[in-house]
């Protein structure tokens, strides 16, 4: 087992407690139950109590010697940040289209020309196992680094069995060596296929007949995902491959009316998906209904801000009652980062969030789009001991200086995994070991 981890006296220690049944949605998104000189008790891995330091102190001060004491003086402690949408595993990068995009280019102009999610396919089927583990690995390094304690990845740079499965068996390595938890989504339905192009329908009978089948015969992910998009697939080819992976236990997910409406939102109620993701172009009857079925909206502005485009509308959408929630989108093609940290920024400085709302959203509300809200997410006691603690006092100051990593210290399962903004080298970063 590990060490105790004692960390104590936070300048802030954001708590969100009393989450954990449901995601925030409307004013309670700012409701960010804060303790000041705040302090938290880790026991083998999990979070044990919660409270002033003062508190903590007259429950386990005569236990001190047992445990490593962090000291928080002057910093912020949150929960650890969780990442709720990535393609973490994939070959190669997009750094030309970056080029072509800065000449006029849109998106799909140069995913029609072979360029964007057809070039990252054709690298990823290129790619070793053993490469694409490294390459991924290294992005899990970086995620951590800016605070990150949990991400989900998709697959979807194959669109055929072998790459499909490829990624997720690198997906699934990745969540059993590194210490930064990989929930895995299934995204076979990420673009059709080249060969398919002429004949959609039958690509959508094979994702439905045979891939997610085996995806959920083998235990390889946890959600299904589509992007229902114009010119990629219509909502009625989504809503027969969202049914499809329920009928197979794989829960729904959907890229929805990123480029244009599409009734992207509507669909994502009408199937109970647990989150819509992009929604830029959200219809107001889209959004209303995400709000009554509680459809988490996983908005990515790093993805608008990459491709030079009007973000989603937070604040409107947290108004109408949809529970918001952050992500990088990290990808090689619309959002080539890792730092939450700087989408967070965005959430204030282009989507109209306040920054109580944009921690509200990148970790107990992030933890709920992917269905952990019950085990992370927030500071309290029975949930696994992942902590962030930023080198700023408060979390006014973590928006307000932006485009800096400001990450001090990030405790994962219990154990000190970054310290002075340094991966901590004597670790393997293997769960196995660390527990």
């Amino acid at each position: 087992m590990s060490k105790a981890i004692f960390i104590r006296n936070a300048s802030q220690l954001v708590t969100l407690e009393g989450s954990s049944h449901a995601p925030l949605v409307k004013e309670a998104m700012s409701e960010l139950r804060i303790i000041e000189n705040g302090s938290v008790w880790i026991e083998d891995g999990i979070i044990q109590a919660v409270g002033t330091d003062e508190e903590l102190l007259a429950e386990y001060g005569d236990r001190l010697g047992e445990a490593e004491v962090v000291d928080a003086t002057g910093k912020l402690v949150t929960p650890g940040l969780v990442d709720p949408h990535t393609h973490l595993v994939h070959a190669g990068s997009r750094e030309n289209e970056f080029n072509m995009r800065l000449q006029g280019a849109t998106y799909m102009e140069i995913m029609n020309a072979g360029g964007g999610i057809h070039a990252t396919t054709s690298a990823t089927k290129a790619a070793s196992h053993e490469q694409l583990y490294q390459e991924s690995y290294a992005r899990l390094d970086q995620f951590l680094l800016h605070g990150v304690t949990t991400v989900e990845a998709k697959s979807g740079y194959g669109m055929e069995w072998e790459t499909e499965l490829k990624q997720l068996e690198v997906a699934k390595q990745l969540n059993e060596n590194h210490v930064v938890d990989v929930v895995s989504t299934f995204m076979g339905a990420h673009a059709i296929p080249k060969e398919f192009k002429e004949n959609p329908d039958e690509y959508v009978r094979l994702l439905v007949k045979e891939m997610i089948p085996k995806v959920a015969e083998l235990g390889l992910a946890e959600f299904n995902d589509v992007f229902c998009e114009h010119g990629v697939f219509t909502p009625e080819q989504s809503r027969i491959i969202l049914e499809a992976g329920k009928r197979h236990g794989l829960i729904p997910k959907i890229h929805a009316d990123e480029i244009v409406a599409y009734e992207g939102a509507e669909l994502a109620a009408e199937v109970g998906a647990i989150s819509a993701d992009h929604l830029l172009k959200a219809s107001e009857k889209g959004l209303a209904a995400m709000a009554e079925k509680g459809v988490v909206g996983v908005l990515l502005p790093g993805t608008a801000y990459f491709l030079m485009a009007e973000s989603a509308n937070g604040r409107k959408m947290i108004d109408t009652g949809v529970p918001v929630a952050l992500s990088t989108d990290c990808n090689p093609g619309s959002s080539p980062t890792v730092s939450l940290p700087f989408i967070m920024n965005l959430g204030c400085l282009k989507m109209g969030m306040t920054p109580a709302e944009v921690i509200t959203a990148a970790t107990i509300n992030a933890a709920h789009a992917i269905n952990r809200g019950s085990e992370i997410g927030s500071l309290e006691v029975g949930k696994k001991g992942d902590v962030t603690i930023f080198n700023v006092n408060n979390y006014m100051k973590l928006q307000y200086s932006y485009g800096v990593n400001h990450v001090d210290t990030v405790v994962k399962n219990g154990v000190v995994v970054v310290k002075g903004g340094q991966l901590c080298e004597e670790l393997s970063f293997s769960k196995n070991e660390s527990a």
